[in-house]
C-alpha cells in the first residue's frame, strides 16, 4: 500500500508554517503553535484521528490568536489533502455523535473534494481562558476548504464551552479517522461514480 504521508507549509507576513501528516499512524503528535488551548485541541484531533501530525506555527499573537489558528487550518488541510492524492481506497463518508459530561457533539464528514463547512455551534461565552471561542469555527472552515471535505458539525447541547469546543475536535478527529480508513473491499477505487474526487 501507498504511503500516505504528506507536509505543507506556509509562509506570510502573519505566521510561518510547518505541518507534516501521516494518515496511517497511531495518534502520535508534536503541536508548537504558541496558543496552549489551541495545542490541547490540535493533540486531540491527532489522537483521535489515528493521524500522527507535526505542527510548529510561529504567528503575531501579539495582534490575537486568528492568523495563527486560521493559517494553522489552512496548512493542515493542504497536507491532508497532498497526503489522499487521488483518494482512492477510502471508505470516504462518517459521522457520529460524541458525549463529553454535559456535552452531545455531532460530526459528519464527505471527503468529496468539494470544500463545505456546515456550522452549528454556539459558544455561551467569547473566550475560553485567553482564547476566542470564534476561532474554533475558523479553524475548521480553513480544515475543510483546504482539505477538500465537506463538514458538517452540530452541537446538541452543552453547558461548559471548553467541553463544547474539545467536542468539536474529537468528533471531527472519530469521522475523519473512519472516513480515510482503507476500504478493504475496493482498495483502489475511488468511491466515486465520477471517477474522481479532485473537485
Amino acid at each position: 500500500m501507498s504511503s500516505r504521508k504528506a507536509s505543507a507549509s506556509r509562509k506570510t507576513k502573519e505566521t510561518e508554517i510547518s505541518v507534516s501528516v501521516d494518515l496511517d499512524g497511531s495518534g502520535k503528535s508534536t503541536i508548537s503553535t504558541g496558543v496552549g488551548f489551541f495545542d490541547h485541541m490540535l493533540d486531540q484531533l491527532s489522537r483521535h484521528s489515528l493521524i500522527d501530525m507535526d505542527v510548529e506555527a510561529k504567528g503575531d499573537l501579539h495582534i490575537d490568536d486568528h492568523h495563527t489558528v486560521e493559517d494553522t487550518g489552512i496548512a493542515i488541510g493542504r497536507a491532508i489533502a497532498e497526503a489522499l492524492a487521488e483518494r482512492r481506497g477510502i471508505m470516504r463518508y462518517a459521522s457520529l455523535d460524541l458525549a463529553m459530561d454535559e456535552t452531545l457533539t455531532r460530526a459528519a464528514v464527505d471527503v468529496s473534494g468539494r470544500p463545505f463547512l456546515v456550522w452549528d455551534v454556539a459558544f455561551s461565552a467569547p473566550k475560553i481562558g485567553t482564547f476566542d471561542t470564534e476561532l474554533v469555527r475558523e479553524f475548521f472552515q480553513a480544515l475543510a476548504q483546504n482539505a477538500g471535505i465537506t463538514l458538517h458539525i452540530t452541537n446538541h447541547y452543552g453547558a461548559n464551552n471548553h467541553h463544547i469546543a474539545e467536542t468539536c475536535f474529537k468528533a471531527v478527529a472519530r469521522v475523519l479517522r473512519a472516513a480515510l480508513e482503507r476500504d478493504p473491499r475496493q482498495p483502489d477505487a475511488v468511491p466515486s461514480t465520477k471517477g474522481s474526487l479532485k473537485g
